[in-house]
């Protein structure tokens, strides 16, 4: 059967967290900069296909195909391994320490980082001619969302600052779900349908994705948005990467792994 069961497929989860800490940090970094680079195409894509139809959810609707071509190549994005690198650990996998975790989160974040931002470069140069023009109506667009997305948030203080954290929260509650739904078929459409559901879902409710981000806000500025790095900074990327991390390892990896690795070792001795 191409379905596998959850017990089977949150084990599978915490073995692919184990290797992705075994791995070399060159491959670490590749494969975090190519998950950023695509990730940022398909959001611009995404964003390019509502400003032009004038329908949201018709970019949300296409913006899951760079997250499934990017889990399909076995690409790493940040928010994915929040998730599964901590199961390896909490399951006790040998070498699996917390500082080797923060160092395989580090590195993630610099490829991530570096791959969404060489796209908002290439894509700037791309909607000015060589910055020789003004940005069209796509680059003007993404520029109001950057200010919106950081002074707006800015504008209500804390009240803010939780409310950008929330939807962190929200958004990898549902990213991660795609990152497992990639592990509960063994067909490509399987995988794809299941990727597909929960990113759909954030994109279209306006969720903040951390690495979303790193591509959104460095090209809003290139197109002319006002607001500083700071800006940035505090009221989007850290308080969207704490929710992220939040949302992803509680409510989806510790949740499968407490009803589904736990429950299934306990049956097993029992049995």
């Amino acid at each position: 059967m191409s379905y596998i069961k959850p017990e089977d497929f949150s084990k599978k989860a915490v073995d692919i967290g184990a290797a992705k800490i075994y791995m070399h940090s060159r491959d670490v970094f590749i494969r975090a900069f190519m998950a950023g680079a695509i990730l940022a195409l398909a959001a611009v894509f995404a964003v390019t296909i509502a400003i032009q139809t004038t329908y949201p959810l018709i970019g949300a609707l296409l913006f899951p195909v760079g997250f499934c071509m990017l889990y399909l190549l076995g690409y790493d994005l940040l928010t994915g391994v929040f998730v599964l690198t901590p199961l390896a650990w909490i399951d006790r996998r040998p070498g699996v320490t917390l500082l080797r975790i923060l160092k395989h989160w580090g590195q993630v974040f610099i490829g991530n980082f570096a791959g969404a931002l060489t796209v908002a470069l290439l894509m700037a140069v791309v909607y000015t001619y060589g910055f020789s023009t003004q940005p069209d109506k796509v680059g003007q667009s993404i520029a109001h969302i950057g200010e919106n997305r950081t002074i707006g948030y800015k504008n209500y203080g804390i009240a803010g600052w939780i409310t950008i954290f929330i939807r962190g929260v929200l958004c990898n509650w549902m990213v991660s779900l795609g990152v497992i739904g990639a592990m509960i078929s063994t067909t490509v459409s399987g995988k794809f349908i299941a990727m597909w559901m929960p990113v759909m879902l954030f994109f279209s409710m306006g969720f903040e994705h951390s690495i979303v981000n790193m591509f959104l806000f460095p090209f809003a500025m290139m197109m002319g948005g006002q607001f500083s790095i700071l800006d940035y900074l505090l009221w989007n990327e850290i308080p969207v990467v704490l929710g992220n991390l939040i949302g992803g390892l509680i409510l989806t990896g510790l949740t499968l792994y407490t009803t589904h690795v736990k429950t299934a070792a306990q049956k097993n001795f029992i049995s």
